[in-house]
């Protein structure tokens, strides 16, 4: 999870740095996939296409991963993370990030655990969570297909890892 974290932090830093080069004309990401795609970089390096790929597939299975929770809060961690990588992620994957979520998955912490950290207040009873988690996926599902439906627009949504 710190890896996925650190992808994470590293692809929006990014996307600020490019917003910060003209903010006037790059005021969202829109704007900048554009000038990549125009330009014919957005499949080529460290590009800011490529950043918005891999944060949107990062809040797809955060989303998934999400949901099998809620269908049933005491599931074992693990496996709910596995089943999530499998879908939404692996298939972008190469066999090096495949087998090192291998490697990660025994670093995943157990179902109690995670509960604990998601709840705000450490009395919170668990169904409390599930019921913000279940606000949370409804309020965040339209974004995701929201931004999926940009990288189809660009020609991004089926760009693998490199």
């Amino acid at each position: 999870m710190a890896v996925m974290r650190q992808d994470i932090h590293r692809n929006i830093q990014r996307l600020e740095k490019f917003h910060d080069t003209d903010p006037s004309i790059y005021w969202d990401v829109v704007e900048i996939l554009k000038k990549e795609v125009k330009e014919g970089n957005a499949k080529k390096g460290p590009t800011c296409s490529k950043s918005f790929v891999w944060l949107t597939r990062s809040f797809d299975f955060t989303l998934y991963l999400l949901e099998l929770l809620v269908k049933d809060i005491g599931r074992n961690i693990e496996e709910a993370v596995e089943e999530s990588y499998n879908i939404t992620l692996k298939p972008w994957h190469g066999w090096i990030s495949s087998a090192a979520v291998k490697v990660g998955l025994k670093l995943v912490p157990d179902n109690r655990t995670l509960v604990n950290i998601l709840k705000v207040k450490k009395e919170e009873e668990d169904e409390m969570v599930k019921k913000e988690m279940e606000n949370l996926i409804s309020l965040l599902l339209p974004v995701l297909d929201q931004y999926k439906e940009i990288l189809r627009i660009y020609g991004l949504d089926k760009l693998r890892s490199t």
